[in-house]
């Protein structure tokens, strides 16, 4: 039975890791604003905006360095988004072409690392939130986070943008009011706007780690902009998300950033934000941070729902798989066990560990995010033969040497600019003071070295097999 086949219930998704027919095709493009908007616009993402204050830099340099780090990181996200449209595939599975059937399978198990560190700290913070605003257990509500954000994942695509949606005119509401607050409200230390007090290392620091934060919605971005038509284009696709994606993260890194240095040694994420809601009157910390931990159930969903794709696509790459309804529940099942075990057993230690884990999903998909948007744009410009995706033995073939070597060395030249806190520090880093300028490496060697092995790729044999194949691709609607 094809997927198509399947018996359908109103509103619940029924596609998963499969091509989406053009007749399913749905949606409003500025349904992209306020998902990528909310989805940044969450607490955890405030976390991101303390790296520098942290580290002995002054607040104006955080403050820029958080917009930078912002514009840039977003910049391929966005990119990665338009995909969506025109391909009409989850994003992980369009890594098959660069790295071949079973060769993807190198980046989904990052990939999936990844969904699961986020949702370990997405669930403790709203744990943290609703134990202080409600009382309870913090393990209890991390349960109680977990289930519900597993039945919005479950229930599927339409209800994620519908959610994201209303909790953004929400967000805008108790978080307009909220900054509007700590600007008026709080004060800061001496120097804190002073334009000589940059310091490399603390700047790079923040800058790395936020653009690692936008970076990494890359390999889910599209899995929310696929079920749109293709004539939305690439370049209004890119705008919606762009915008969107960039203005809820800086937002909340910039609260992040002014919070941490109002409260200094003595932050702490859901104690400062508290404390910060109740100088604007009695009562709205509490307030904020149930909403607060709402967003955080959202951005929960996403990461499940994204988990469950790319698990998904990771078992259909060692044995066939039919991608139905059955397999979508029982792989965010798993990817919600699997962060429920790791949020009951983390350490309080939240913000260094957070901190690290930016910088290495940060290295992890840096060189990825270079060979498949090479791929996309360079390369193959949007043209593939979709139903050889879903081929083990097709025309991309079980393993892509040309995007393997290519994330292979890109990653390894930025091997000595690493600098992870404590953890480790780079040659070249440490020549640099500690300042990690991987980034600005990985993403060229990675990226001009895939274009020059792609050399060789008969782009129009692939043209022309894909024409061939649509009509039945669109016809039966499973590849």
């Amino acid at each position: 039975m094809t997927t198509t086949e399947q018996p359908r219930v109103p509103g619940l998704e029924v596609r998963s890791i499969d091509y989406v027919p053009l007749r399913e095709r749905h949606g409003r493009l500025w349904h992209l604003g306020p998902l990528w908007f909310m989805s940044n616009a969450q607490i955890a993402t405030l976390a991101v905006g303390l790296i520098s204050i942290t580290g002995g830099g002054n607040l104006i340099w955080s403050l820029i360095s958080i917009v930078l780090g912002t514009a840039l990181g977003t910049f391929f996200m966005a990119f990665h988004s338009a995909q969506g449209p025109q391909l009409g595939l989850p994003q992980m599975i369009q890594s098959r072409p660069q790295f071949g059937y079973v060769g993807a399978l190198l980046v989904w198990l990052f990939a999936y690392v990844q969904y699961a560190g986020f949702n370990v700290f997405n669930t403790i913070l709203a744990g943290q939130a609703m134990s202080h605003t409600a009382h309870g257990g913090v393990k209890w509500w991390v349960a109680g986070v977990t289930v519900l954000a597993l039945v919005v994942a479950f229930v599927g695509y339409d209800v994620i943008h519908r959610a994201e949606q209303v909790l953004t005119y929400v967000f805008l509401a108790v978080f307009g009011v909220f900054t509007v607050g700590v600007l008026v409200t709080l004060h800061y230390p001496a120097g804190s706007f002073d334009l000589g007090g940059f310091r490399w290392t603390p700047f790079l620091a923040q800058f790395g780690v936020v653009a690692g934060y936008q970076i990494s919605w890359a390999i889910y971005v599209s899995d929310y902009s696929r079920y749109l038509p293709p004539d939305v284009t690439v370049r209004r696709t890119f705008y919606w998300t762009y915008f969107g994606s960039a203005l809820g993260g800086a937002w909340l890194m910039v609260l992040g950033c002014l919070l941490a240095a109002w409260a200094g040694k003595d932050f702490d994420t859901i104690a400062s934000i508290d404390a910060a809601g109740d100088k604007v009157f009695d009562g709205f910390g509490a307030v904020v941070l149930v909403f607060s931990a709402l967003g955080l159930v959202s951005v929960t969903a996403l990461n499940m729902y994204g988990g469950s794709l790319t698990l998904i696509s990771a078992f259909d790459s060692v044995r066939k798989i039919r991608p139905t309804i059955g397999a979508r529940l029982l792989t965010l099942v798993l990817t919600a066990a699997l962060s429920l075990a790791g949020a009951l057993a983390a350490t309080s230690d939240f913000l260094t560990n957070f901190n690290n884990f930016l910088l290495l999903v940060l290295y992890l998909f840096i060189p990825w995010t270079a060979v498949n948007l090479m791929d996309y744009y360079v390369v193959r410009r949007g043209h593939y033969a979709i139903a050889e995706i879903f081929k083990p033995h097709g025309v991309y073939g079980r393993w892509g040497w040309r995007g393997i070597i290519s994330y292979l060395v890109g990653f390894g030249a930025m091997v000595p600019f690493f600098s992870v806190g404590t953890l480790f520090t780079g040659p070249a880093a440490k020549a640099l003071n500690g300042a990690d300028i991987s980034l600005f490496i990985g993403l060229p060697v990675s990226g001009l070295l895939y274009w020059w092995l792609a050399r060789t790729i008969d782009v129009a044999a692939e043209i022309e097999l894909a024409e061939a194949e649509a009509a039945s691709l669109e016809a039966t609607g499973t590849a």
